[in-house]
Formats: structure tokens, C-alpha cells, sequence
């Protein structure tokens, strides 16, 4: 063999050896994508599981932020996973129940193109007040609403947003006419909240609460079934007296491609991560509540959840 032969058929081996070690490494590989930026509630809550889903499957397990269009472009691009990759998404409702009501080409199915994996948390909503509103009840704020409706402006962290919605239901079950105020972001709406340009706020109950514990704001009332664990303090919807319970969540869900066994052993994986002590606690110091469910159970909240929210969304006219 020529000396020319012999490099040939040395780089030839070379490259053969360096695709089977990718493809090993990508066989190995599992990715989360978190469809909006680093710092967020569902970016930390991806990392404190996937921290430890590595361990437990023996995998290597990434965190991939692919923020854009609401979530939305993180959702296209998933589905699109060949069925020999390992991709999660970490979505929330906007992606799974309001995104495909509100626009016409969403650019992905949420039930041909995605299958639940397994719930990791749930969280719920806050109503509070400026320090320069007179009240310190829901049905006292209610009724100061109704004797001064130039008042009733009701800001939320975005247009769109849950927290949008849920202060639609508010506005209804209270029979108030307010005008709903989007803002870029629960960063601004704080600002102006506690400057006194918007006198009611709705979000969620983790954001608004280190500003009600520095007396800054008042919490009215929480969206649950029962007081938060984070703020017993603060009576829910119901004891205010407005039925209305509204929760939202955060959960894992694989492309149609994913075969079914490989969606379970994730989605068992997964929920033995959320029972371990140390990730409770992790997601208590976050102010969010742990949740331990697998596939099954995930797509029977999913179910439950749009048969909620769906009516609320279409009576809205919501358009993006």
C-alpha cells in the first residue's frame, strides 16, 4: 500500500471512529428545552430537575433556552425532533391551551405534535393593591370599584397572559367592568403598581409576593382552593367571596416522534425526581408547588385544565 493509501484509509478510519463516538454521545443525550429565557420560573425549575434526572437515568441531560413569540417558537421546532433524538419541552398553559385558541396559524398541534410526559408544578394567582388604594379586603376593593369605575384598571404582566385571563373571570364573577392593562413583562406592572399608576395588579402569587411581605403591596386574595402553603395569611378567592378557583402548572411533554416506552420511563423518572426531599424543598424556596405526576395523570389535568379555560379565553375575543 502507498504511503498516499495508507493516510487515506488512516483518515477514513478516523471519521468512521469520530460518527460512532457522535452518535453514541447523541444517544446519551437527553435535552430540555425551556421556551423562554434564563432566569424565569420555568427555566429554574428545568434545571433544578434536570440536575438531577442525569444521575437517575445515567444520561447526559442539557437545558436549552429557545425563547421567541410567546413560547410558540420553542413549540415548532420541537416537534419537529427526529424519533432517535431525546427532547422535552418544559411548556405552560399559554403554550398548550391558549396559543392554539387565539391564533389562527400557530404553527404546531398541541395534541398530534406533543404527548405528556409528567407535571412538575403548579402555582396559582394574586390580586393585590397600591399602598394608595383605600381597602384591605377583595369585597371592599370590590365595592370601591363599583363607587369609582374610572378606577377599575386592572394591569397584568402581559396581554395574552394567563394572568390576562384570570382577571377577565375576576372582572365577571365580580360584575365590574374593567379594563385590562397589558404591560411587557411583571417587572413594569410592579413599578407602576407601587407608584400608584395602576391601583390593582393580578399575576402570579410567587411575583407578588416578596413585595407583599415588605409591606409595599397588598395581596387581596389568592386563586386557589385553599391558602397557599407560602401564605396562609392571605384569604383565597372563595373565603373573599368570588367563586373562582384558577391554577396554572408547568409540565414536561415529548414530540410525537418519541416512541411510548421511552415517554414512560421519562415520565417515571421524572416523578421519582419530584418526590425526593431535596427538590421539594428547592421548589418551595421558588415559592411554587411540586407536583409528582406521570403521563396519565398529566394528560387528565391537561384535559381538565382546557375545559376551564377555553370558555374563558373565546368569550374574551382575545385576539394577539
Amino acid at each position: 500500500m502507498s504511503r498516499r493509501s495508507a493516510l487515506l484509509a488512516l483518515a477514513a478510519s478516523c471519521l468512521a471512529a469520530c460518527s460512532t463516538l457522535a452518535q453514541a454521545q447523541a444517544d446519551n443525550l437527553l435535552r430540555i428545552i425551556v421556551p423562554y429565557a434564563p432566569g424565569g420560573s420555568s427555566d429554574r425549575a428545568a434545571r433544578i430537575v434536570a440536575d438531577k434526572l442525569g444521575g437517575r437515568l445515567g444520561q447526559t441531560v442539557v437545558v436549552e433556552n429557545k425563547a421567541g413569540a410567546g413560547g410558540r417558537l420553542a413549540m415548532q421546532q420541537a416537534k419537529n425532533t427526529p424519533a432517535g433524538q431525546s427532547v422535552l419541552v418544559l411548556a405552560n398553559p399559554a403554550t398548550m391551551v391558549v396559543a392554539p385558541l387565539v391564533f389562527k396559524d400557530n404553527g404546531y398541534d398541541p395534541d398530534k405534535d406533543f404527548q405528556p410526559v409528567a407535571q412538575i408544578s403548579s402555582y396559582e394567582f394574586g390580586l393585590a393593591v397600591s399602598s394608595a388604594v383605600p381597602v384591605k379586603e377583595l369585597s371592599h376593593l370590590l365595592a370601591w370599584l363599583r363607587a369609582n369605575p374610572e378606577q377599575a384598571n386592572f394591569g397584568v404582566p402581559a396581554t395574552g397572559s394567563l394572568p390576562h385571563f384570570f382577571a377577565l373571570m375576576t372582572s365577571e364573577a365580580a360584575q365590574v367592568k374593567a379594563q385590562v392593562v397589558g404591560y411587557r413583562g411583571s417587572g413594569p406592572l410592579l413599578t407602576d403598581l407601587l407608584g400608584g399608576q395602576i391601583p390593582v395588579a393580578v399575576d402570579t402569587l410567587d411575583t407578588l409576593l416578596p413585595q407583599h411581605e415588605a409591606g409595599k403591596l397588598r395581596i387581596l386574595a389568592s386563586s386557589n382552593d385553599k391558602r397557599s402553603t407560602f401564605a396562609s395569611g392571605i384569604p383565597t378567592y372563595r373565603e373573599s367571596g368570588l367563586n373562582l378557583v384558577a391554577t396554572g402548572w408547568n409540565a414536561f411533554f415529548a414530540p410525537a416522534s418519541m416512541p411510548a416506552a421511552r415517554v414512560a420511563q421519562l415520565g417515571n423518572a421524572i416523578r421519582e425526581v419530584m418526590r425526593e426531599e431535596d427538590t421539594r424543598r428547592k421548589f418551595h424556596e421558588a415559592r411554587v408547588e411540586p407536583v409528582a405526576s406521570a403521563a396519565q395523570e398529566t394528560a387528565q389535568m391537561l384535559k381538565a385544565y382546557r375545559t376551564q379555560w377555553a370558555p374563558v379565553v373565546q368569550r374574551s375575543g382575545y385576539q394577539p
